[in-house]
């Protein structure tokens, strides 16, 4: 069976993006992005929320990305690779290839989606994410923390919800970024 995995970039505070909806906070550094990429290398499908989705798609419509560097190549060839999924009750159509829209979050389909599946699938965007914690079936968390404190905006965690993980590895970037990786105990 294939995990369903969250993986998202936080503030030290906790936060995916600051009050006013940026997350300019997250500075380029090549280090992080190549690991970043690795990371996702193995993912067969993203489920998004429009709004993560809308933001994600240059990687696959804006070529300018990828012709700026190798990382960005790899990462743009690796994000094109994997299978998505869009939950959303406004979009009309989609941009990218390999590419369906959801007009709700079905549990009982991601949890088949995840019996079946060949490779591991990410859920992306908090409230998409909540509502697959809400269902229980969120195997992995993976933060890449960033070494600041916004003081506010989107949380990347869902609040009333309990769930416990067990660490399975960390690691330090040389600009202080930390990588957690849980699993989730109790599934």
């Amino acid at each position: 069976m294939a995990k369903l995995i969250y993986l998202t970039n936080v503030s030290l505070d906790g936060y995916i993006e600051d009050e006013s909806g940026a997350f300019s906070w997250l500075p380029p550094d090549d280090e992080v992005f190549a690991f970043t990429t690795d990371l996702i290398r193995p993912v067969g499908t993203w489920l998004y929320g429009r709004r993560l989705y809308e933001m994600m798609a240059v990687w696959e419509t804006d070529p300018a990305l990828a012709a700026q560097s190798d990382l960005r190549a790899d990462f743009a060839s690796t994000w094109q690779a994997g299978r998505k999924v869009v939950y959303s009750t406004t979009l009309t159509a989609v941009s990218t290839a390999d590419t369906r829209i959801e007009r709700e979050f079905d549990p009982a389909a991601v949890a088949r989606l995840k019996a079946t599946a060949g490779a591991d699938l990410t859920v992306g965007g908090a409230n998409l994410a909540t509502r697959a914690f809400q269902a229980g079936l969120v195997d992995e968390v993976q933060l890449i923390v960033w070494p600041v404190v916004v003081g506010g905006g989107k949380p990347a965690l869902p609040a009333g919800v309990r769930t416990d993980l067990e660490l399975l590895d960390e690691r330090r970037f040389r600009n202080g970024v930390v990588h957690l990786r849980y699993r989730t105990l109790g599934q």
